[in-house]
């Protein structure tokens, strides 16, 4: 006999005595059924895979249907239907491939019913007529198939094909031979499908009770919540609250914090899932479970280290980092010591922040970072009231949970730059967080709950020192970063940005040279700044142009950086500094002046004419500078005798007072000597040697007070070729800041009454 083709059906079953209609819309179907249509008997043998993935001659179960094409029909959409009749069970054998398709033989399946098979068929009819009964979805059109059949074999096969069982738990039926096996296995599908629609009858009574017109959705909720309770099967709520519940037991929070957050997990636990307030309790939940109650980092013991990385990182500095290393030195000492509140004050670009970040780093503690520029609503630090939609806990406590630890260096950029209006005081609200004496118990408005912020390392950073708000000054450790000079400058490029860069750029010190004097020309010519980092941006464009000219030129140069190449690559100098004219002039004397660029001289002229005897200022001058002029004439004209001066040829003439350059705004007390020495010069039509610099303020009695920024004034004084500079004695303590290269070409002065200038310069 011929080996009939096999049909392997997915996702259907087909019973002896049953027919189905398929459709199929692929090609390999499709000729298949019109082979089966070719042969005068239209036979096939049709089988369920055991392994619907991989289809092989190991997936075939040893049993399949014999069955009949009766119809076959092209319908317009491309498709073909089919109609299968199912013959009888039959046993497989010698099955073979045959191109893309299988063949087998077959054996006919035949079953011997005795007495016990026919009291199983009664009790499965009886079975039967309960089930269609109870169950709703289970119509009466099988009992109408019943007439006709009188053994258990073809009982079994009509109730399976009709049952709204799995297709995987169909496919059982096909193999199981022993139609006694299949009625029990019927019957317990069967009785499993009562007690689902019995429960399922139940949980509708139960909820009905509660049922209204407004309740339709919490109806079905509820029902899928006691199926699934029935069936041991937690919903995603409740699993949420059992992960939430384990982590809540490992919390290290005090017992009072713990007994908080347990209430609002059973608040949460018994809220409808429709609430408003089960996302804004579950946030609260998210919030208070992750922050870090008692999670410390251990500080560095070794306080060598903590320099060595401290000084790797920043040059100079000392201050701050002899602060770091007493707090590390005392706290290892005492082991109880609360955490420094500290607040660099510098211009923008010398290193605050990343210093900040470095000293993190050197204890090896976490770093958090906020940005206070601007903020003028008081909540962005303390918090929202859980009361508001959307409400979110403060700036503070964001920062703790995103470093994870309760000693983080926590680092608060700008406070200088706090703004007040209708909304709060910002400023006012961080004064709980950085007070040492109360920031042990912080209350955050959307924690409620106190957290300990006595462990955190603050380090605000600000710009001027004037403009902190006067009760947060109070609370810090003022620490000034002053702008590096020219000699910092170059020693930081040498050291740090030279080296760093050329690792960037990947080029070596045998390709390209750069010394001291390339360095100096791009910080005063190409740069003006108080840090370093218009600097290091010059240098890194000078290593771009040479790697471009290495690999277009195809070329191993070695370049010497000089001022020559510096002018080629970067163009010509962008800025400049004031000469120093030696020529003889009267009515010019060298002033002083310190920018947060750094140190320049200063020279203030004076010219008079026939007048009223009016005072006449120009130069963008400040109200001090101003006073400082007054000043000056004032003290002249008190002492005029003192200093040889006829006041008749004062009285009628109109002074005029002019400090270039007049597009630059200048102010401080510093230039009073200056101003007097310049309007002496012009009344006594006497010359100052142009190789002497002054600065101090003048008092109406001719006393010399201290003035600040010396370092940067010498400094750009020695640039502009100054010999001798003439200082307050209440400075002498500020020359050991000037570099000793600066102090070997000077000659120093020290006055404390303006008298001894003028015995100097004009006696």
């Amino acid at each position: 006999m011929n080996k009939l083709l096999v049909l392997i059906i997915n996702d259907m079953v087909i019973f002896p005595n049953n027919e189905v209609r398929i459709e199929y819309d692929n090609n390999y179907d499709k000729q298949m059924v019109d082979i089966v249509d070719q042969i005068d008997d239209n036979l096939m043998i049709i089988v369920n895979p055991i392994d619907e993935g991989d289809i092989s001659l190991t997936s075939f179960p040893k049993y399949g249907v014999l069955g009949r094409l009766k119809l076959k029909m092209n319908v317009p959409n491309g498709k073909t239907r089919i109609v299968i009749e199912g013959i009888e069970r039959v046993a497989l054998s010698s099955i073979v491939e045959d191109g893309f398709y299988y063949r087998a033989d077959y054996e006919a399946v035949t079953v011997e019913e005795g007495e016990e098979a026919k009291s199983y068929f009664s009790i499965l009819i009886k079975s039967l007529e309960n089930y269609v009964a109870k169950v709703p979805y289970m119509g009466n059109a099988i009992m109408s198939q019943l007439h006709g059949i009188d053994c258990l074999d073809d009982l079994c096969d009509l109730i399976v094909s009709f049952l709204p069982i799995k297709y995987e738990d169909k496919k059982k039926y096909v193999v199981m031979i022993d139609p006694i096996a299949r009625a029990k296995a019927l019957m317990e599908d069967m009785n499993r499908d009562l007690k689902f629609v019995e429960l399922e009858q139940r949980i509708e009574n139960e909820v009905e009770k509660e049922l209204d017109d407004t309740q339709k959705e919490y109806f079905l909720r509820e029902k899928i919540k006691l199926m699934q309770k029935e069936l041991g099967d937690g919903n995603n709520k409740d699993s949420e609250i059992e992960t939430l519940s384990k982590k809540i037991s490992k919390l290290k929070c005090n017992a009072k914090i713990k007994e908080k957050i347990k209430r609002e997990l059973d608040r949460y636990e018994s809220l409808n899932s429709n609430s408003p307030e089960l996302g804004m309790v579950r946030e609260y939940l998210d919030w208070m479970i992750n922050l870090p109650w008692n999670n410390y980092t251990k500080d560095t013991d070794d306080l060598v280290k903590v320099k060595s990385i401290l000084d790797s990182s920043h040059y100079a500095l000392e201050e701050v980092k002899d602060r770091i290393l007493e707090y590390l030195a005392v706290k290892q000492n005492t082991n109880n010591l609360r955490s420094p509140i500290l607040c660099l004050v510098g211009p923008p670009g010398v290193g605050k922040t990343s210093l900040a970040l470095s000293i993190a780093k050197s204890l090896n503690r976490k770093a958090a970072k906020i940005s206070v520029g601007g903020i003028n609503d008081e909540a962005e630090i303390v918090g929202h009231r859980r009361t508001y939609i959307g409400a979110n806990p403060g700036r503070i406590i964001q920062g703790i949970r995103k470093a994870g630890t309760t000693n983080p260096v926590f680092i608060i950029d700008e406070i200088d730059k706090m703004t007040k209006d209708i909304k709060g005081d910002p400023a006012s609200s961080l004064l709980e967080v950085l007070d040492p004496e109360q920031n042990n118990k912080f209350s955050d408005h959307y924690i409620e709950e106190d957290f300990d912020l006595s462990k955190v390392m603050f380090i605000a950073t600000a710009n001027y020192v004037e403009q902190i708000p006067y009760e947060l000054r109070d609370r810090l450790e003022i620490i000034n970063i002053s702008s590096y000079t020219e000699y910092e400058k170059l020693d930081i490029a040498k050291q740090h940005l030279v080296p760093k860069e050329l690792e960037e750029h990947g080029l070596t010190p045998l390709q390209v040279q750069m010394d001291d004097e390339a360095i100096m020309t791009l910080i005063r010519y190409y740069t003006k700044e108080a840090g370093v980092r218009e600097l290091e941006r010059m240098i890194a464009t000078l290593f771009r142009k040479i790697v471009k000219s290495i690999l277009l030129n195809q070329d191993m140069v070695f370049y010497h950086i000089d001022e020559k190449l510096i002018e080629e690559f970067l163009g010509k100098k962008k800025y400049s500094y004031m000469e120093n004219d030696t020529s003889k002039e009267i009515g010019v004397v060298n002033g002083m002046a310190y920018t947060v660029f750094g140190g320049d001289i200063l020279p203030i002229e004076a010219t008079m004419f026939k007048g009223k005897g009016e005072l006449i200022l120009t130069g963008s001058l400040g109200d001090v500078m101003q006073e400082s002029c007054h000043i000056a004439l004032d003290y002249i004209k008190a002492n005029v005798d003192l200093f040889g001066i006829d006041p008749k040829s004062i009285d009628k003439q109109d002074i005029h007072v002019h400090v270039p350059e007049g597009a630059v705004n200048k102010d401080g007390p510093s230039a009073g000597i200056t101003m007097t020495t310049t309007l002496i010069s012009l009344f006594k039509n006497q010359c100052v040697d142009k190789s002497i610099a002054m600065t101090g303020e003048i008092t109406l009695r001719g006393r010399v007070l201290g003035i600040g920024g010396l370092k940067e004034k010498v400094i750009g004084a020695h640039r502009a070729n100054i010999k001798t500079v003439i200082i307050p004695k209440e400075n002498e303590k500020d020359l050991d800041e000037i570099p000793e290269e600066v102090r070997r070409d000077l000659q120093f002065i020290m006055v404390e009454n303006y008298v001894d200038i003028y015995k100097k310069l004009f006696q």
